[in-house]
């Protein structure tokens, strides 16, 4: 069956978009591939439609088997021969998602994690040793699994697909210290063809992530950088006051849905109240905010009710829109400073998918740089601070038990409300092995990973993170070269004329 037959087949679309054909030919090949493409231009067909094609492939086999056997079909021959594409992504919120839209699609397809229960976890092990699955969704720890690694080697994987695969880089914008082990991982399945999946990456980066994964025939695959759609604009502001003033100018001037973006969760509740007191926002410009201190029903309502309008403004925080598939976002605005042009371009991105006009609001108090520092330091603890974090919750359980995240604060003596350091080092606790969740606390296991909390792995990526936070604000406060032109030299695709759009070209014209 014919690559064509199969994208029409699963996915109903009639063409490929930019080089997702070129991308499978080289993974059918035996060969490996890194993929740099734009949240929602499809990246994930790259290795759902391998996963259709050895599946359809299977049953082809076993129909044809069923006519040539004499008396009953022994079908158990059968069972591993259709091979796994095995997906390693760190985001558990999205991958229940994922699978269920696969299976719509008609693949068999299963995720393993931490939040699922140990019923549930067993049944997909199971499933995977009986060879009953085309694509896998887990995360990098689930290779300390002893019952995974045995369901794993009674099948073949023909495809590792590596998606967020920037996380392998210290270079990177999102460094992950369990990716640092993929090139372990993949040597100990039997060096799959492997494809590397993010939505951006510099040049350096790249490199990294070839490195790391141990890719020796690779092909990179660099599409949809551009956006020619896209305005983007700076907008020098001095106040938050200022800045509602801009969202409420925008809201009038712009038609569609829109997402104002707020690194901190005080100051998006803060411009949030703000902007619903002034009684601009009624009917005609309904209003929603999403972010993680919201119960859970809450977040799922606000996200419904953006999804189904055409005029929506919602205040979020950039963890709002990983995996987000609306088309007709017409503007993205940042009320604060991103911490690195890979974060700002991948959200900013979000708007305009369909192809229509859209565009991108970035208002620039330079007092929110101290912000944006103070995130970079929060996000990357000191690897001491998250051992006595872990020994804290080893060696006074009760006391944590009774007082939660608060004790922790307590006990490390700070107070500062929108320092999230013991969040962050529970987190990375839980993804090194060292502390597992049970109900809502954590529970420590006698487990510490020297390497995955290595100081000098930490300086360096500190070090790059703040290089990044400086790059970033130097972009936004230069006034000379056009704005898109120069993200796309950031990400090492240069020989691009100026967009004529962005407020610098406006300026210039």
């Amino acid at each position: 069956m014919s690559l064509q037959s199969i994208l029409k087949k699963y996915f109903d679309f009639d063409e490929f978009k930019g080089d997702q054909e070129k991308v499978i030919q080289q993974i059918l090949k035996g060969k490996d591939a890194l993929v740099i493409m734009p949240t929602g231009f499809g990246k994930s067909l790259c290795y759902q439609l391998p996963a259709a094609y050895f599946q359809e492939h299977q049953e082809i086999q076993k129909k044809e088997e069923s006519v040539f056997a004499t008396g009953v079909t022994d079908t158990t021959k059968n069972k591993n021969k259709m091979g796994l594409v095995l997906v390693l992504s760190p985001l558990i919120a999205l991958m229940e998602d994922q699978v269920q839209s696969a299976r719509k699609k008609g693949l068999q397809a299963r995720a393993i994690h931490s939040a699922m229960g140990s019923e549930a976890r067993e049944k997909v092990l199971n499933e995977l040793a009986e060879g009953a699955l085309s694509l896998l969704y887990v995360t990098p720890e689930r290779f300390r699994k002893e019952s995974f690694l045995k369901a794993l080697s009674q099948v073949r994987v023909r495809l590792l697909a590596v998606d967020e695969a920037h996380c392998i880089s210290l270079w990177g914008h999102d460094f992950r210290p369990d990716y640092s082990k993929l090139g372990e991982i993949r040597e100990q399945i039997g060096r799959p063809p492997t494809v590397a999946l993010t939505a951006t990456a510099t040049p350096r980066v790249q490199e990294d992530i070839i490195k790391q994964l141990q890719l020796t025939d690779v092909q990179s695959f660099l599409g949809g950088m551009e956006r020619p759609e896209l305005s983007l604009q700076v907008h020098d502001l001095f106040s938050l006051e200022a800045k509602i003033d801009v969202i409420c100018e925008l809201r009038k001037k712009i038609e569609g849905p829109i997402i104002i973006y707020w690194s901190l969760i005080g100051t998006l509740e803060k411009a949030f109240a703000a902007i619903q007191k002034r009684g601009e926002f009624t009917e005609e410009f309904p209003l929603e905010k999403y972010h993680g201190q919201m119960r859970p029903a809450e977040r799922n309502r606000s996200q419904q009710s953006f999804y189904q309008s055409d005029d929506m403004t919602l205040f979020a925080t950039p963890a709002f829109g990983l995996g987000v598939d609306k088309s007709n976002i017409r503007a993205v605005i940042h009320g604060e400073l991103s911490t690195s042009l890979e974060a700002y371009y991948q959200e900013v991105g979000r708007a305009g998918r369909d192809g229509a006009s859209a565009e991108g609001h970035l208002l620039l108090d330079e007092e929110d740089v101290s912000i944006s520092m103070d995130f970079i330091k929060w996000s990357c603890p000191e690897p001491s601070f998250v051992r006595k974090v872990y020994q804290l919750v080893r060696d006074r359980w009760d006391e944590y038990r009774a007082g939660g995240n608060d004790f922790l604060r307590r006990e490390m003596n700070f107070y500062n409300s929108r320092d999230f350091r013991v969040e962050t080092a529970l987190n990375q606790l839980e993804r090194a092995g060292s502390l597992i969740l049970k109900g809502t606390h954590y529970v420590a296991l006698d487990i510490w990973n020297e390497e995955f909390f290595s100081q000098s792995q930490h300086e360096r990526h500190f070090k790059s993170q703040n290089e990044k936070l400086l790059a970033m604000l130097r972009w936004a406060k230069q006034v000379e070269q056009c704005r898109l032109k120069l993200i796309y030299e950031y990400f090492g695709s240069a020989h691009h004329e100026d967009c004529l759009r962005c407020d610098v070209c406006l300026e210039r014209a």
